[in-house]
């Protein structure tokens, strides 16, 4: 039966002061939940450093064990899948927080052999090729090449990296680069850890500062906005940020560092506290975890999907040395 007008706006209006009086109908929203069951498919074989020489590390001098931390997980145009991220060999000094980011000059480059991200997921899967761009193929870059991301737009794929300044690189193939210098020519000090979320016709560049998360905004990748703080949080420094966009909402990973570090364990460096904040509005994502929905075990994350749409989280040097994999569903929660 077709109500009149006037009784459906009664039932609005209703409605309404239920709301102002604290009477609130239960809302559904999702939130995402992995099965800790991660499953290491990377871990880094030994290898020559790629230089210059430094305090602690000489350039053509063999290292057995290197550190990865984050990276970029991408399904290349012959179905095989790619990892590349920060790599650097192991450094135990004294004290050791002195050496644990050290040598963090190129990125390491791991390829499957299997086209199906699902047969992918076995132990050591991904085999270790040559790193890519290390100082001596950036002339007139800084030495540090961090937290690449990557994203592919009219058939060339395009590489983010920090830190400050920001820089990207190009390549046909996600073998060969090029590095194109900064991003943007705006200044942007202590920024790190760029992700960029495509949607709607915009492409979201995210960046981690002092206790806060910065976007940015363009239409071609060349042409950005200033950048505007969308979270800040005083009880610790977000790490790491992506954003997905699920069933109506925007959700933004963020691992966590408390600064609490005995500095006898090169693993206590490497946090893997990742909240999960929920939004509708991109450029809003509260303080601190008002905004949580999930907490997660993961260390510098990538989620992503793979051919069949399952959704996946990734880690870097947790729950052990290298990059590991595990399974992420979406499940409804009543508020």
């Amino acid at each position: 039966m077709k109500l009149p007008k006037k009784h459906l706006i009664g039932i609005s209006m209703l409605a309404l002061c239920l709301c102002e009086s604290g009477i609130i109908y239960a809302q559904e929203f999702y939130a995402p939940e992995q099965k800790n069951k991660f499953v290491t498919v990377y871990h880094p074989k030994g290898d020559y450093f790629f230089g210059p020489d430094s305090k602690y590390l000489t350039e053509g001098k063999w290292y057995d064990d290197w550190v990865v931390n984050d990276h970029a997980i991408i399904k290349a145009e012959d179905g095989k899948w790619h990892i590349i991220g920060i790599t650097h060999p192991e450094i135990l000094t004294e004290p050791l927080n002195e050496g644990i980011h050290h040598g963090e000059w190129a990125s390491f480059h791991a390829l499957s052999y299997a086209t199906d991200l699902k047969n992918t997921l076995e132990e050591n899967h991904y085999d270790d090729l040559s790193k890519i761009l290390p100082p001596k193929d950036r002339p007139g870059e800084i030495k540090e090449n961090q937290a690449p991301y990557i994203i592919k737009k009219e058939g060339l794929y395009i590489m983010v990296y920090g830190h400050s300044p920001i820089r990207y690189a190009t390549s046909p193939n996600l073998y060969d680069w090029t590095p194109m210098g900064n991003l943007f020519d705006f200044e942007m000090k202590g920024a790190r850890d760029p992700h960029i979320f495509y949607h709607n016709d915009t492409y979201y560049l995210v960046l981690c500062k002092s206790h806060a998360v910065a976007m940015c905004t363009s239409k071609d990748l060349k042409n950005w906005t200033n950048p505007k703080d969308i979270f800040t949080s005083e009880s610790f420094d977000p790490e790491s940020p992506s954003i997905v966009f699920y069933e109506g909402s925007f959700y933004m990973f963020i691992c966590s560092w408390d600064g609490k570090w005995d500095k006898k364990e090169i693993v206590g460096a490497y946090q893997h506290k990742t909240y999960v904040l929920k939004s509708d509005d991109i450029y809003d994502f509260g303080k601190d975890t008002e905004k949580s929905v999930a907490t997660l075990n993961a260390h510098a994350p990538e989620v992503f999907q793979d051919e069949d749409g399952q959704w996946y989280i990734s880690s870097a040097e947790w729950p052990r040395r290298g990059v590991s994999i595990d399974k992420l569903d979406w499940t409804k929660i009543k508020k």
